[in-house]
């Protein structure tokens, strides 16, 4: 019989952690909380200083039996759920179902699963946090109040299924503010002049900046031709050439929201994934003679410390793989103000298990994950990346033409690492031939450019999340599922990864907006998170915190109850009429986005989905269209409207005409400068702005 018990949340961890253990413990899993508010009620007594009502959680009864019988059983209970708010309040749930003493040293935590970590762990348990418990019932019960009261008004008002909450209105007011903002965009139309320069048989460009004086804006081409007007021949004289060095710094290790921006630029991974994938490195891998060990530490964090032992081994490694000269000697990144700092930033348990001796043991995704998370972590302890800049000035008449030239000197974390962005492409060479004052350069060809300003971009994901961030609204738990929500709820679609609200979505926010402003005012939200926060540090009682927002909200809850009219969102009719009774057909909304459906439902349940032709003849059947569909897992794909008597499919957007060169079919291929036509035959492509 062992004597001790230990409680984690995983089965995957149990296992691992009772191997590292040994015989005397005896380690079983929650299966994360087994009490909760109730669902099918609010559960929080408004009348009795916000006191919520805990009950098991339906189909977890069994599982807290067991962990009674095996408790009565062992001499200690260790209470091991995971490193954070959520797992504080995990543990002492089951403290109290199963008469564990909260004050005893009963928690055990550790940031990541590896032998040395846990053992180290049980060696110094403390007690229960209650801080962190309050903060995280405050969330809770927060989020419990609003949801559950707004919600019941959106199903009477609007429609049965719908919900608010504190982030995912905030979350869904950006996207519809961002929509408002392309709807309402008038482009500006501006110019630009690029020069196409030769110097010693190397051709370089340089772009109109201006005058001696000082920059212009070419507005139109009456400003164009001005400019021409001045320049005299082809012959420009190098006015001046600066030198500089530049030092580009690496990016720290990873925070939760900064692995989910530079998973989905590097990766293409949605958030929900990414922290799925993360949460199987955390938990555990088998890696040979090792066993299951855990790949990376926690992965909810908003802090980008790392321990003083795991930047030392970096350090030795980078040593020996390339040099003293790689090696980082800048001291360690200052914390963000808004960041709790509670444990380390997401890096890999050991540097010395590199991606390429993981490669053959993890699945695809997982290894991507996993190499992105190692090369952030190694590059963060490398030293800075040297680059010559060069600008030089070239002057004809009174035009002045910039040219800038980067190469790089040293590259430095660069040779590992380079972070994604979602608005530039990333730094290449461009390498300017010598020149000094005083020389002369050929211009081969001047070309004026006609360009219209562009609305701002839809958000994606990483976008999305990142701005989040910044404005200080949510926490790095709650962005994943707080994206998936508003999908699921049919209040935002994604189009070309790009978030576009639904008329449902813009229907509910208005309601929000119009009843309930402090949920979508965002630095009452901030500052709510705020609030929320300085309750782990003793600073505030939670129940004074949410005494002082329910006072309000219950007021706009009354007025809404009483004002709020009825919405009735009507079917848009399809333009064709049901093959099944004959009644028109009509688009409804679903969980994966529009579809057809009879209006003469429930009498007739015929449904289809809307199918997009695109205009072009199925090359291989010659009789069938092509058109859009989409995959079990929703990717856009393109095949012939005859299937499966015809089963051509394409996963590039076939185009119209044929190739010039052999005549066969010709697709739209995605590539990182936009879009390219490449013929499907031979190797004949063009390039698309």
């Amino acid at each position: 019989m062992a004597d001790y018990l230990v409680i984690v949340e995983s089965p995957a961890k149990a296992k691992t952690i009772e191997r590292y253990l040994g015989k005397k413990y005896k380690v079983k899993a929650s299966l994360g909380h087994l009490r909760d508010l109730p669902r099918s009620q609010m559960g929080v007594d408004v009348e009795n200083n916000y006191e919520p009502r805990y009950i098991t959680i339906r189909g977890k009864g069994p599982i807290l039996q067991d962990l009674k019988k095996e408790a009565k059983k062992a001499k200690k209970v260790f209470l091991a759920a995971d490193p954070d708010r959520e797992g504080e309040a995990i543990a002492w749930h089951l403290a109290n179902a199963l008469g564990v003493d909260v004050d005893s040293d009963c928690r055990v935590v550790f940031n990541e699963i590896t032998k040395d970590a846990v053992k180290d762990a049980f060696k110094q348990p403390r007690k229960l946090d209650m801080d962190l418990v309050d903060a995280q019932q405050a969330r809770r019960i927060l989020d419990r109040l609003v949801g559950y009261s707004i919600s019941p008004i959106l199903w009477k008002k609007v429609k049965k299924g719908l919900s608010a909450g504190r982030v995912q209105s905030v979350a869904l007011g950006l996207i519809i503010d961002r929509e408002n903002e392309i709807k309402n965009f008038e482009p500006e139309e501006y110019w630009s002049i690029t020069g196409e320069f030769e110097k010693a048989k190397k051709i370089f460009e340089a772009q109109f900046y201006g005058t001696p004086e000082k920059k212009l804006k070419l507005s139109n081409e009456e400003d164009v031709k001005a400019v021409l007007a001045t320049m005299k021949g082809k012959d420009f004289l190098v006015k001046s050439v600066v030198k500089k060095e530049r030092k580009r710094n690496p990016s720290p290790s990873f925070t939760t929201s900064s692995l989910q921006q530079e998973a989905a630029r590097k990766l293409n991974f949605r958030a929900k994934k990414t922290m799925m994938l993360a949460q199987q490195l955390y938990e555990g891998i088998s890696v040979g003679k090792e066993g299951v060990t855990g790949l990376i530490t926690y992965m909810r964090t908003d802090s980008t410390r790392i321990s003083e032992s795991a930047k030392q081994d970096t350090i030795g490694f980078i040593l020996d793989k390339y040099g003293e000269e790689y090696v980082t000697q800048k001291p360690a990144a200052k914390q963000s103000q808004k960041s709790q700092d509670a444990h380390e930033a997401v890096r890999p348990t050991s540097v010395h298990r590199t991606p390429e001796s993981l490669k053959s043991i993890l699945s695809r995704d997982l290894y991507r994950l996993y190499k992105l998370i190692w090369d952030r972590f190694v590059a963060s302890q490398m030293s800075p990346a040297v680059l010559d800049t060069v600008m030089a000035e070239l002057q004809n008449g009174e035009a002045i033409f910039r040219a800038n030239g980067s190469q790089v000197k040293f590259p430095g974390f660069m040779k590992l690492y380079i972070e994604g962005t979602d608005d530039k492409k990333e730094e290449k060479d461009n390498i300017l031939p010598e020149m000094k004052e005083g020389d002369k350069v050929k211009a081969t060809e001047i070309t004026p450019n006609q360009h219209f300003t562009q609305p701002p971009p839809r958000y994606t994901e990483a976008r999305l999340v990142r701005t989040l961030e910044e404005l200080g609204i949510g926490r790095p738990s709650t962005y994943a599922p707080t994206l998936d929500t508003i999908q699921k709820r049919g209040y935002v679609a994604l189009d070309a990864k790009r978030f576009i609200p639904t008329e449902l979505g813009e229907i509910v926010h208005q309601l929000v907006r119009d009843f309930f402003p402090d949920i979508l005012n965002i630095e009452f939200t901030a500052k709510m998170e705020n609030d929320l926060d300085s309750i782990e540090e003793s600073e505030v009682d939670w129940r004074a915190i949410i005494d002082v927002f329910y006072k309000e909200f219950a007021k706009d809850l009354e007025v809404a109850e009483n004002e709020m009219e009825k919405v009735q969102i009507k079917d848009e009719p399809a333009g064709e009429d049901c093959e099944e009774c004959g009644s028109p057909m009509v688009f409804k909304l679903g969980r994966y986005g529009k579809f057809m459906a009879c209006s003469n439902f429930p009498e007739c349940r015929n449904t289809k989905a809307i199918v997009k032709h695109i205009g072009v003849k199925c090359p291989t059947c010659k009789e069938g269209e092509i058109v859009e569909r989409k995959s079990k897992k929703r990717r856009v794909f393109y095949g012939c409207e005859r299937y499966p008597e015809c089963e051509f499919v394409s996963w590039d957007k076939p185009i119209e005409r044929p190739c010039p060169k052999c005549s066969s079919l010709m697709v739209e291929k995605k590539v990182k400068k936009g879009v390219q036509i490449n013929c499907t035959a031979c190797d004949y492509k063009e390039e698309v702005q």
